[in-house]
């Protein structure tokens, strides 16, 4: 097991689990998975208006609550992926701006050169 964040894993080619993780994140935003949401939540409260048996309902919920950390999970690792690009992008435009003007050098210039790669010392 690794700690490391997921898109310093294995190299520039992503692996089987980014890819799952793509494709589940892009059926997590469907129509179909909105519907079943809607039918487990539905589930949920029909179970307790129905006064169903206590089995039932710990189904119900333990149901919900797997389908919301598996989400979490999703999220986190999107959410870590679209930071990490937004980061290389910003450091790729600051990079083009020092290299388009080296003959300046004034305290906007360090600022800017020492912002490069900020991210990685957090």
């Amino acid at each position: 097991m690794t700690f490391k964040n997921p898109v310093h894993r294995g190299g520039a080619r992503r692996g089987r689990f980014e890819q799952f993780a793509e494709y589940a994140s892009n059926f997590t935003s469907s129509p179909a998975f909105f519907a079943f949401c809607l039918l487990l939540a539905g589930f949920f409260v029909a179970a307790h208006a129905a006064h169903l048996r206590l089995e039932v309902l710990l189904l119900a919920g333990e149901s919900m609550t797997a389908v919301t950390l598996l989400l979490l999970a999703l999220l986190k690792n999107a959410e870590m992926r679209a930071e990490h690009a937004i980061q290389r992008k910003l450091d790729a435009i600051a990079g083009a701006l020092l290299a388009a003007h080296p003959e300046v050098r004034s305290q906007a210039f360090e600022d800017l050169r020492h912002a490069i790669r900020m991210e990685e010392e957090t």
